[in-house]
């Protein structure tokens, strides 16, 4: 079984955390150096991270999300956010490859040109479930890095948008997809994984 097997199988949700444990810089700058490897349309990278370790707005936070006791012990709680206007950077983003001479100035205009074109058209509605479908997937990688590093996570959908907008004076433009609450599991209390479904019930091969 490769280590990476090991890793998927050992990342749980935890919902208790070990109180008191407080997370290097260094580990979550390590972390998040492997998390801007994450997939994203266009490599618009639509995701944005705040890092909450500071107790007071910490706690700013666990009121925001309905007072979840994993929010209060973890050593962090990491705001995922999704950016809809993430395609306006099109331009910005596609430069080093221009400067690089990857991209002929023909490539870069076309390329920058189709992906605004591609957003424009589709409207607001879709670059906001575009910003939270690609958040989404950074999110999933941070968690399995994390555990990677001896972390533990959990994601949380649980929480009030515009109270933790409020706390946490969140930029108007950007989506709160979902926290991540990140620590060290307190496993006193610890329980069997959850029932899996067998494949067959939930793929369909054609």
């Amino acid at each position: 079984m490769s280590d990476f097997t090991e890793v998927l199988k050992n990342r749980r949700s935890a919902n208790k955390f070990m109180q008191g444990v407080e997370i290097p810089q260094k580990d979550l700058e390590e972390i998040f150096n492997l998390v801007k490897y994450a997939p994203s349309a266009f490599n618009l990278q639509h995701t944005h991270y705040i890092v909450v370790k500071d107790p007071e707005l910490k706690e700013k936070v666990y009121e925001a999300a309905n007072k979840q006791y994993k929010v209060r012990t973890a050593s962090a709680v990491i705001v995922v956010l999704g950016n809809p206007d993430a395609y306006k950077d099109a331009a910005v983003l596609n430069e080093g490859l221009l400067n690089l001479g990857v991209l002929s100035k023909q490539e870069y205009d076309m390329t920058v040109e189709s992906t605004l074109a591609f957003y424009e058209e589709r409207g607001e509605t879709f670059r906001r479930e575009d910003a939270i479908r690609n958040a989404s997937l950074s999110a999933m990688q941070l968690m399995l890095i994390a555990k990677d590093h001896g972390w533990d996570t959990c994601p949380i959908n649980g929480f009030d948008p515009e109270a933790l907008s409020k706390a946490l004076a969140l930029p108007e433009a950007y989506v709160p997809v979902m926290l991540v609450t990140i620590g060290k599991e307190d496993t006193s209390s610890f329980r069997p994984r959850g029932y899996r479904k067998p494949v067959a019930e939930f793929v369909k091969f054609i």
